[in-house]
């Protein structure tokens, strides 16, 4: 151990020994940890609306859409599913909506730009199956230590977008899914919000509004929530008010909106006769912090003063080659790598699509031609024919012609002169 490890241990009287812990990595994108999943189906209309940034007419028409999916069994199951059926019912199936009410293609327009708009941010690796079991985050080793499951953001800070629809999925599946539990001696499971300033910086309204209600009620489901940030500033107030166990360490005041910050925060401690909290919480070392809790009657308990004890696992980032390593040998990793891509609504429609088209008619043979009139062959001339046809014929007989007239055209005339 590091020489401040033992010096803290030896301050605290606390035995300290080394000891590592069981871990999983997941990711958003596959590259950093184990695929997270979910089914478009499994969201909901309503959710998917928050998601989309959807009006109320627009989260109607989702809404009906789900349910057309839904009674004619065409699985939803990531956005190719959602535009497949998007399509069809503004076009050749705008007829099977007479009883759902109908929709316009303007909305149509709207819903798959904002679907594309989504993608964009990454969203089309998170939508589809298989979908991850939330299960798998309250796991135990064998030696009865819960596994702690890191979710790396690394390769998505750009994407809050896709963080929030992850985010809102998953409180909302652990609300919907975990039996109520009541007060447990220690809660099933934990999550931590590091850098929480990055969780609701640019956060749309829908997501504030659905952590405060998970934060809210999930308490009753034995599920702790802490925000881990550098200021209590950077969570929004309806959120912090929801808020019963506070660590705060040490504020500094440097500039004018420190020490408006400082005197905010001290206010926000319940009283107390022990200690001046804005002066503690200006002059507390590194490891300590003002704590308060909820007593047994659900009360928050008097700030006081506390030491953190070393921890017992390594403090500081994986290094080289230790995440592939350790991806390499996580068999969650292997369980969600391949994506599943079983016959869905994109599939049915499809198929559907196929089998009405109109089948081609048989080729017909070719017409056959009309047939040629042959003319009729002529005898060949006799002999007293080709004598006729003969010029000194033709000559003989107009010169025969014309005696024969003259001989009786000249004896009228001799007639009339007489």
């Amino acid at each position: 151990p590091s020489p401040r490890v033992t010096q803290r241990a030896t301050e605290t009287g606390y035995q300290w020994s080394p000891a590592a812990f069981p871990a999983e990595f997941l990711s958003l994108t596959g590259k950093l940890g184990a695929q997270l999943r979910a089914s478009v189906s499994s969201f909901g209309p309503l959710m998917l609306s928050k998601v989309l940034g959807l009006n109320e007419t627009q989260t109607s028409v989702l809404t009906m859409v789900f349910k057309y999916a839904d009674d004619r069994g065409l699985l939803l199951l990531d956005f190719s599913d959602l535009r497949a059926v998007l399509q069809y019912l503004s076009a050749d199936g705008a007829a099977e909506l007479k009883d759902y009410g109908g929709m316009s293609k303007q909305t149509v327009g709207v819903l798959l730009r904002e679907m594309i708009e989504l993608e964009s941010q990454g969203a089309g690796a998170f939508f589809g199956e298989p979908e991850f079991d939330l299960n798998d985050l309250l796991r135990v080793s064998s030696d009865g230590n819960g596994v702690i499951s890191i979710l790396e953001l690394q390769d998505v800070q750009d994407k809050p977008a896709l963080f929030s629809t992850f985010m809102m999925w998953m409180l909302a599946r652990l609300y919907l899914t975990l039996p109520e539990a009541g007060d447990l001696a220690k809660p099933k499971l934990v999550f931590f919000f590091d850098e929480a300033h990055l969780l609701f910086s640019d956060s749309s309204k829908a997501f504030r509004e659905q952590v405060e209600q998970v934060v809210r009620l999930v308490r009753s489901k034995g599920v702790g929530v802490y925000f881990v940030t550098q200021s209590p500033k950077d969570v929004p107030a309806d959120i912090l008010a929801q808020l019963g166990n506070r660590v705060q360490h040490a504020l500094r005041a440097f500039t004018p909106d420190d020490e408006t910050a400082l005197r905010a925060a001290a206010r926000t401690f319940p009283k107390t006769t022990f200690y001046d909290v804005e002066e503690t919480l200006t002059t507390m070392g590194i490891g300590e912090a003002l704590v308060t809790v909820l007593n047994d009657k659900g009360a928050p308990t008097p700030p006081f003063a506390v030491r953190m004890i070393p921890p017992r696992s390594r403090m500081g980032a994986l290094v080289g080659g230790e995440l592939g390593e350790r991806l390499a040998n996580s068999a969650q990793v292997r369980e969600y790598a391949q994506p599943v891509d079983r016959e869905s609504a994109r599939e049915m429609l499809t198929a559907r699509a196929a089998s009405a088209a109109p089948t081609a008619p048989p080729p017909t043979a070719a017409p056959a031609p009309p047939p040629v009139r042959q003319r009729a062959t002529k005898e060949p001339p006799t002999t007293f024919e080709q004598v006729l046809k003969s010029p000194m014929a033709r000559t003989v007989a107009g010169a025969v012609t014309r005696g024969l007239m003259g001989a009786m055209f000249g004896s009228a005339a001799r007639r009339r002169r007489r």
